[in-house]
Parts: structure tokens; sequence; C-alpha cells
């Protein structure tokens, strides 16, 4: 079977079964691989051409990109292998391959606590900012949701997503009463059709914002603590994880949220302790 051919049948199978983010994927990997090796007969590619491929096309990026290249060609292997040629070992399980792709190793990140989060909030004068910073520390809205918001994707304290990053046809923001009226008070103001932006800047000037924010507390802050915060601050309030994920976070798998919630600091694990039994 030619490279070409089995492309398209793995191509097939995730139009129909998979969502629109990991079709874009494997299209992004197999159309490259197509390119290189579209002639090829699948059984004659080696491993040492599978290294070669995913070091060219991801020459200068970070271990996890390399990593995830590698798992979605080792996938493509592995349908062709389970669907078609039950007999074709897949050049991607070496333990040379499997060394250079290897999973990196997983960061901590820093978890910003509710005072450090509310003085940047609080601290912060103009209004579109800091509305912009309450939708994220308070919502869980990732920064390009944010920048995406439109009137008449407001319901009261509801917010519509279109087009997700999940893939879905469509997701829910909840958000506190307070912010959806200054969000509303907002949208007055400044006078914002219904079908236009309401913060029309970009994603560079939005994370610029953030993080001269941040400096302001003395904290190197980015876009996605805030994210971090609202999950971390509700799950440590007694919010069952259930609820962090789907409806703060609005996570497909509850595993994915737990890599957001942070370890709990000495100083942090006192705090609760002092609370529940001081």
């Amino acid at each position: 079977m030619k490279i070409s051919r089995a492309i398209d049948f793995c191509l097939q199978y995730h139009k129909i079964n998979s969502r629109p983010n990991t079709v874009v994927n494997y299209e992004f990997i197999l159309r490259k691989f197509e390119k290189k090796y579209q002639d090829y007969d699948i059984f004659s590619i080696t491993t040492q051409e599978i290294i070669a491929f995913l070091a060219e096309i991801s020459e200068g990026k970070k271990q996890n990109t390399k990593r995830c290249r590698y798992s979605t060609l080792s996938a493509f292997f592995n349908l062709i292998t389970n669907s078609l040629l039950p007999e074709l070992k897949n050049p991607c399980q070496s333990p040379a391959a499997k060394n250079l792709f290897k999973k990196p190793k997983s960061t901590q990140w820093v978890i910003f606590d509710k005072d450090t989060v509310d003085e940047a909030i609080f601290r912060t004068v103009d209004s579109r900012n800091r509305i912009m910073l309450e939708l994220m520390a308070r919502g869980g809205m990732r920064i390009s949701e944010v920048l995406n918001l439109k009137p008449a994707d407001i319901d009261d304290q509801k917010l519509l997503l279109r087009e997700p990053k999940s893939g879905r046809e469509q997701e829910v923001v909840f958000i506190p009463k307070k912010i959806s009226h200054r969000l509303q008070e907002y949208i007055r103001e400044k006078n914002i059709p219904p079908d236009h932006r309401i913060f029309p800047i970009t994603y560079a000037g939005a994370r610029k914002m953030v993080v001269k924010v941040g400096k302001m507390v003395g904290v190197n802050l980015r876009p996605h603590d805030l994210r971090r915060h609202a999950a971390t601050f509700a799950s440590r309030s007694g919010i069952p994880i259930e609820i962090v994920s789907k409806v703060i976070l609005r996570h497909a798998d509850l595993s994915t949220t737990q890599r957001y919630l942070g370890k709990v600091s000495d100083c942090e694990a006192i705090r609760w302790i002092e609370n529940l039994h001081g």
C-alpha cells in the first residue's frame, strides 16, 4: 500500500470519528509526510526516515510539540495496522524514536492566590482591562475567548462561545452577576454593535496588558495564569472537581483539569488548616 493511500484512509477515518481540531492536527502532519513519501510503500518506511522527517518539521520547536507530532505519526501507523495491515510494524515504536521524542517533564505552574489576583484587578484603572482580567480570573475564560466575545453572545450571566477550542459547536461560560453588569455597561458606554468584538485588540496586546498588570503587583503574570487561578480557587473553596472541570474550565477529560490544579504551598496549607480548625 502506498503512503498516499494510507493517509487518505486515515484522514477519512478521523473526519468521521474525531473532533475538528484532531482532524486539523492529522492533516497538518500527514500532508507533510505525504509530500515527502507519497510514492513509498508503507512497509518500506524505516525508523531512520521517521526520525529524519520529524526532526525536519520540528526543528526549533519545544519538546512538547515534538512529542505531539511523533504521537500523531505513530497513531497513524497504528490505525493502518489495526484496520488494514495487521502484519505492518510501526516504525515509530523503536527505542531510538521513543527516546528522541519522549514526553517532557511536566511543568509545575505558579498558582497565584486570591489576594494577589484581587490586588491586580482592583488596581487596574482602565475599565476595559479590568473586565478582561475578571472574565479570565472569575469566569475561567481563555484570552482568545475573551477577545472573540461579542455583545450578541451575552445572555445575562451566560456567555456563548462560538467555535470553541474543544471543537464543539458551542460552549457556555457562566460569570458572576456583578461582572455581567459591568460588561454590559461597558458595551453601552462604548456603543458596541451586537456583531462587533467587545475587545478589538490583538492577542499580543492583551498579553502585554496582563504582564504589565502583574508587574504592578510584583509578579510574573500571564493570561493563562488567570484561568488556572479560577480553577484552583474554586477547587480550594470546596467546589466539586466535576463542576470545576465541566463548568469553569469546560474540559472534556477530568485528568486535564487535575493538571491545572497547582500544588498546595506550606503557607496555603497552614491557612486552610487555620480556617478549618483555628
